[in-house]
């Protein structure tokens, strides 16, 4: 029992010892009274509420002036560029050089009007203008294809290899050129498809441009049969393109024999027109020939196979 009170008294010390030194650590941290707290508080939202009076506000401000400059801006560039289209056209500027610039002038001031209001919500323009630079340049490597199709945009506006309305053909592709823009080339072809074509492959490829000449020349081959006067022929096909007056007299039409077939002598027939002309033309011929070719008794050929039978005593033999 004597050394169960020794220690009980033992643990009594050391757990007074132990509250009184949590005490004096308590008391050594500077208490703040609730009267304090809310002193903070108050200061704290005083200060929130003069910052929203203050540059809250005017921040405010700042954005809704910024927002209405885009949307005015955006509605002042959308005319600038019907406006230089217009005066362009008046100009009789190339169809496909409205469409360059107009499209390079309305994208140079979205980005103009997008890093004024930028500047004016309180970006700091010079970080932002090193950054841009830095993206500009990995943007740019990462572009290549499309920066090539912008180079290659300028170089056929200035060089004119081909023009709005212009008929061409280049990489599997033919039709009627509608619009030259920034990086593409739009082709409608002869079924009425749309056709996307990078300007570089335009630019750095084979092209052909059928509407580039004032005329061009059709070529024709007609087939009779063997035993027909070629000369009879020939002047029913020189009375049929004469009565065409699309048909250019300067140069002259040629009509010739070209080769002697299995089953036809076939006849070539060149004649120059206006490159507008061309199908027209190509197809009337031949509507005129089938016609006039049956009014006059000549005889179109058809593949035919002559069997010349042996009698029994050539076999025999």
């Amino acid at each position: 029992m004597i050394q169960t009170d020794i220690l009980l008294s033992q643990a009594d010390t050391t757990i007074s010892d132990t509250v009184k030194e949590v005490g004096e650590k308590m008391v050594s941290i500077d208490p703040k009274s609730p009267q304090e707290i809310v002193s903070q508080s108050i200061s704290w939202f005083d200060s929130a509420i003069n910052w929203l009076t203050t540059s809250g506000l005017s921040f405010c401000v700042s954005l809704m002036g910024a927002l209405a400059f885009l949307f005015i801006g955006f509605w002042v560039s959308k005319l600038i560029v019907k406006a230089l289209r217009k005066m362009m056209a008046r100009k009789n500027a190339d169809p496909g050089l409205i469409s360059f610039v107009s499209s390079l002038a309305n994208i140079a001031l979205k980005i103009m009007i997008i890093i004024s209001v930028m500047g004016m919500v309180g970006i700091q323009m010079t970080s932002f203008i090193a950054v841009l630079g830095a993206a500009g340049i990995a943007i740019g490597m990462a572009l290549q294809g499309t920066l090539s199709n912008f180079a290659s945009g300028v170089m056929i506006l200035i060089f004119k290899p081909y023009k709005v309305d212009d008929y061409v053909e280049a990489q599997g592709v033919s039709g009627f050129v509608k619009e030259i823009q920034i990086f593409n080339t739009i082709i409608t072809t002869v079924d009425n498809k749309t056709t996307i074509v990078p300007n570089s492959v335009l630019a750095t490829n084979t092209l052909t441009n059928y509407s580039k000449q004032p005329t061009r020349r059709v070529d024709w081959e007609v087939g009779v049969s063997y035993g027909t006067d070629f000369n009879v022929a020939k002047d029913v096909i020189m009375r049929i393109l004469d009565a065409d007056e699309r048909v250019l007299k300067d140069p002259a039409v040629f009509v010739s024999i070209t080769g002697l077939g299995d089953s036809s002598v076939n006849i070539v027939v060149r004649a120059w027109v206006n490159s507008p002309d061309y199908w027209g033309v190509f197809f009337d011929f031949y509507n005129k020939v089938y016609s006039t070719f049956n009014e006059e008794g000549i005889e179109f050929p058809f593949p035919q196979v002559d069997v010349h039978l042996k009698g029994n005593n050539e076999i025999n033999k």
